[in-house]
């Protein structure tokens, strides 16, 4: 066994974060080996939910949770914090408009950054999960200077894994024998899922799949599956978010070959993205850090599309600046 890490996640009373602390407290996301402390944050009128999760966590009896510690003190929650899952944020309501979303959660995601930079382990690893993600991630990695940028990341990892589902279930195949699959951008409707490289069971998806399926069907339900999902069950995804979250961690810290996406910051890439917005970029994880692949060929159609959605991240940065 390991020395404990603390791992901190907010919105911690959440349906999202139900669906993933009792796996992390499992050992689903560091491993069998590793005792974590839990450190859950949440806001103040939410500690009576919240400590109801604690009183399970405590009756699952999970042998690797070492503690558990509630609260809605930032400074306490993120006290020398090896890993953060920033799940809580503003939900968007009938009538806001994307911006005032954007605003309303700086103000949740800039005192995270400023209690990380003051209190949390210099080599945390940040992943936010709560929505506009990318734009949150930046607003969190800018308000703690003193952590390398690299540290802080935005989950693709859910239209990633949708991605991978719907082209296994185009060709009746296995998960594992879907490789190479890219989603560029921001994790909204002008996201770019990108089928160019992929291969299926050892082929390349060019010389089986159908163009039309490819533009018509499969870049829409992708780009448009989280209002599916809505539309089916009457709430947003809570599970598959919460497990894209998990194998987002897990493959950062314990390494994955395969191609991933990863919304990181965009300074120095080779796609002539402009600089300081959370991009999705293919990338690999290997020994707790990750990087980009960058000897991939884009097509001027692809290009197109990857530009909309980086004008939409660039439009989102510059209307928070002052949170920044």
């Amino acid at each position: 066994m390991n020395e404990p890490v603390n791992v901190v996640v907010t919105g911690a009373a959440g349906n999202i974060a139900y669906s993933a602390i009792f796996r992390v407290a499992a050992g689903q996301m560091l491993g069998e080996n590793q005792p974590i402390n839990l450190m859950l944050i949440d806001i103040e009128p939410a500690m009576n939910a919240l400590n109801g999760v604690k009183f399970e966590l405590e009756d699952c009896a999970f042998p690797l949770l070492n503690s558990i510690t509630t609260t809605f003190n930032l400074n306490q929650g993120f006290e020398q914090c090896d890993y953060a899952l920033l799940i809580g944020a503003k939900p968007r309501m009938k009538g806001m408009e994307r911006k005032d979303l954007l605003k309303d959660n700086g103000k949740i995601f800039k005192p995270q950054g400023k209690a990380i930079n003051e209190v949390a382990s210099k080599k945390i690893k940040v992943l936010v999960v709560g929505n506009p993600a990318n734009t949150n991630a930046l607003i969190t990695m800018h308000n703690a200077p003193t952590i390398d940028p690299k540290q802080f990341t935005s989950m693709m990892r859910l239209d990633h894994d949708r991605s991978l589902a719907q082209v296994a279930n185009k060709y009746n195949t296995n998960i594992k024998e879907v490789k190479k699959i890219i989603v560029w951008g921001n994790h909204s409707n002008t996201q770019v899922p990108d089928l160019s490289n992929a291969e299926v069971s050892g082929k390349n998806i060019k010389d089986i799949m159908n163009e039309d399926w490819y533009k018509n069907d499969f870049i829409p339900r992708i780009q448009n599956r989280g209002a599916e999902i809505i539309e089916a069950r009457g709430s947003s995804s809570a599970a598959s978010a919460a497990n894209a979250a998990i194998t987002h961690m897990r493959d950062w810290v314990s390494g994955n070959n395969d191609w991933l996406s990863i919304g990181q910051i965009s300074n120095s890439n080779p796609f002539n993205i402009s600089e300081d917005i959370m991009f999705s970029f293919p990338s690999i994880c290997n020994e707790g850090s990750y990087e980009m692949i960058k000897n991939i060929e884009m097509s001027e159609i692809l290009n197109d599309y990857i530009k909309i959605t980086e004008k939409e991240l660039i439009q989102e940065r510059d209307s928070v600046l002052d949170l920044l």
